[in-house]
Parts: structure tokens; C-alpha cells; sequence
């Protein structure tokens, strides 16, 4: 069997876009990368010894997530949140939250689905005293969990769309505030309501949840 060397090339180069990816995501997520910060082509791809065109494909990535955007002559920067932007960011997770809240709190496998969410949130309380980049990520899994498991494509698909303006969001007020948000007690607070049994219970919970957070995001601003 021959091998197509332009397709193990190929993987390479995928990977590399991958790892520039990752890289580029939690340097802009935990805010080594500040918002507003100029992205300059030349100095990333020399810090992370990739060529321009895969860190242009990173790059491509990274603006479709919401994490960068282009100003003017094209240049790309770190996004910058107002607080507007925050709340609008809130006010419609707290919607496709709440609606999966809503569903899973009706369904007959209720049980199967408390189990699953609890280990979410003993997976955020094991990494509580890890570095932030990996509290963000539990807290992410824990609220992409709610959403999967609803059975829903179209709700996960909008709530993955949201997914890079929900990181840029979570660092809007500092480390400080963003751990406040991520507390494991707030997470089990959806859970209970969900195992309630009660769809408007839970569903009320979340608005709660995220009425909360954006309040501790952005204070009275």
C-alpha cells in the first residue's frame, strides 16, 4: 500500500494550525494577550516557530470564534468587550441555558443526566486550585455539558457559536471576579433544580446564574 506523502504533510500542517490555535486561545483567554493588543504576523510566527500561512489559518479561526477582530487597514487585534456587550453576552446564554435546563428537567433518564452534570461539577471543584486556564475550561465543560445533553444540535450549535465571546467575557473584570463566577456551589445550585423535576425551577435558576455573573463582570457599569 503506498502512502500519499502530501496527505502526512497535510496532518502536519493541521497540526501545527492546531497547536498555534491552542496556544493563541489560552494566551487570549487568561489574558497574556490583552484586549485591544495588535496581533503582528511576524513576531507570533516567530514565537511559535510556525510559518505566517498556518498562523494566518489560526488566526482565521480565532476571528470567526469572536476572540479577534479586524480594524482598520485590516489589522487584527485582541476583541474588546464593553459592558453592553457583556450583558448581551449573558442575556443570551441565560436563554439557551435556560431552555436546556428546561428540557433536561423534563426528561424520564433525569437521573442519568443529575449524574452526569455532578461530575461535571466535582471535575470544576478537583481543578479549583489549578492554574485559570484550566478552571475556565471546567467551568466551560460543565455549562457545554447542560447543552449536549439536551439532545439538542441546533441549541448546542448557537451555544458553541457564543463559545469564543464567552471566553473573552470571562476575563472582562480580572482573575478576581472570574473565579467568583466559577464557583462549584453556584453550578450545583442548576443541578438541584434540574433534578427537581421542575422545568420552571431550573429554567429560573440559570437566568438567576447568569444574571449573577454578569452583574459580578461588569458591577453598575
Amino acid at each position: 500500500m503506498s502512502v500519499d506523502g502530501t496527505s502526512l504533510l497535510r496532518l502536519e500542517k493541521t497540526s501545527l494550525r492546531e497547536q498555534a490555535l491552542s496556544a493563541l486561545r489560552r494566551a487570549i483567554t487568561t489574558g497574556q494577550l490583552t484586549p485591544g493588543t495588535h496581533l503582528v504576523e511576524t513576531d507570533l510566527s516567530d514565537a511559535l516557530q510556525i510559518s505566517r500561512g498556518t498562523l494566518r489559518e489560526a488566526m482565521r479561526q480565532l476571528q470567526q470564534e469572536g476572540l479577534i477582530s479586524m480594524g482598520a487597514r485590516g489589522r487584527l487585534s485582541v476583541r474588546h468587550l464593553d459592558a453592553k456587550e457583556i450583558r448581551d453576552i449573558f442575556n443570551v446564554r441565560a436563554a439557551l441555558e435556560s431552555l436546556a435546563a428546561r428540557e433536561l428537567a423534563s426528561r424520564a433518564d433525569r437521573a442519568d443526566l443529575v449524574t452526569a452534570l455532578r461530575h461535571a461539577v466535582d471535575e470544576m471543584q478537583r481543578w479549583a486550585a489549578a492554574n485559570l486556564e484550566d478552571r475556565i475550561e471546567a467551568d466551560l465543560r460543565f455549562h457545554r455539558t447542560m447543552c449536549q445533553l439536551t439532545g439538542n444540535e441546533t441549541l448546542l450549535h448557537q451555544w458553541t457559536s457564543l463559545e469564543g465571546s464567552i471566553r473573552m467575557s470571562i476575563m472582562f473584570a480580572g482573575v478576581d471576579r472570574a473565579i467568583k463566577n466559577m464557583d462549584a456551589k453556584r453550578h450545583n445550585d442548576i443541578v438541584d433544580a434540574i433534578e427537581s423535576g421542575d422545568g420552571d425551577k431550573a429554567a429560573a435558576t440559570v437566568q438567576d446564574h447568569m444574571s449573577g455573573a454578569a452583574s459580578t463582570l461588569v458591577g453598575s457599569a
